[in-house]
């Protein structure tokens, strides 16, 4: 199985069986984040445990890689230290503006490396970047209450 092909399946996986989706009625943190040039919409909720991430819950409408994104990222980002998240964060980032030949590291970015085709389509970074933004959003918020 070609590489592109493994990355589409991992996509549609957790498009179709998303992680962590589903709002938590307790959190430190909740924003909702909107792409308005094709209106995915995320809701995510974020709850710190010191400077770790302790449980991140949302809900959202829209493509397959804006859903199946935030999905990946809520499973990489539980249970990390926030300078960690930030890392991750940051790799996803550099992966998005890459253009497509970036090369993610695998061991940072587990299934988000399959978003590295995405970097190739400029309409759709905005899609793949949607929950990652509301992610760091989120942790700024909820260590200011903190």
């Amino acid at each position: 199985m070609q590489l592109d092909n493994l990355y589409q399946e991992v996509i549609l996986d957790h498009y179709k069986h998303p992680e962590n989706k589903g709002l938590a009625t307790s959190y430190d943190a909740q924003v909702h984040h909107i792409n308005p040039s094709c209106g995915d919409e995320i809701t995510l909720n974020l709850t710190l445990q010191g400077q770790k991430v302790s449980a991140i819950s949302w809900d959202g409408v829209g493509c397959s890689i804006s859903q199946a994104s935030v999905s990946i990222m809520s499973s990489l980002m539980m249970n990390k230290e926030l300078s960690e998240a930030q890392t991750i964060l940051d790799e996803f980032v550099a992966l998005m503006q890459s253009k497509g030949s970036g090369s993610p590291d695998e061991s940072v970015l587990e299934d988000a490396v399959a978003f590295a085709g995405v970097s190739q389509y400029p309409a759709r970074i905005k899609c793949a970047l949607l929950g990652w933004m509301a992610f760091k959003d989120a942790s700024v918020q909820a260590q200011k209450k903190n």
